[in-house]
């Protein structure tokens, strides 16, 4: 796949994290997983997914997705029926930057495999 791919994946998969955040609680898609644990899956997946579209800006996006976790978060105070939390933004960024280094770990393997 290439990188443009992942950059419309990772940035419709921002959009769909950003809406599972601020609509109404009523909304809100439920996973058979604790909270806790969707909300880190869901950024793991963000970070792997912005990770591979931006390969050379790592650090870069590990930045702008902590970043957005938090913005994120902050969002559910225009909701009244959302309780926005400093621990669950916490857990979204260490998601994301989790899914960052995976991806980063991941395209360096694959260089190594190409090279040998």
């Amino acid at each position: 796949m290439q990188t443009q791919h992942f950059r419309i994946i990772a940035w419709v998969l921002l959009g769909l994290c950003i809406a599972a955040t601020v609509v109404p609680i009523g909304f809100r898609p439920h996973a058979a997983m604790p909270a806790d644990a969707d909300r880190a899956l869901a950024f793991a997946v963000l970070g792997v997914a912005f990770g591979l579209a931006y390969p050379r800006r790592w650090l870069t996006v590990g930045l702008f997705l902590v970043l957005a976790a938090f913005s994120i978060e902050s969002l559910q105070f225009l909701s009244p029926s959302r309780h926005p939390g400093l621990s669950d933004a916490v857990i979204k960024a260490l998601g994301a930057l989790f899914g960052v280094v995976l991806a980063h770990g991941m395209l360096r393997l694959l260089r190594r495999r190409q090279q040998a």
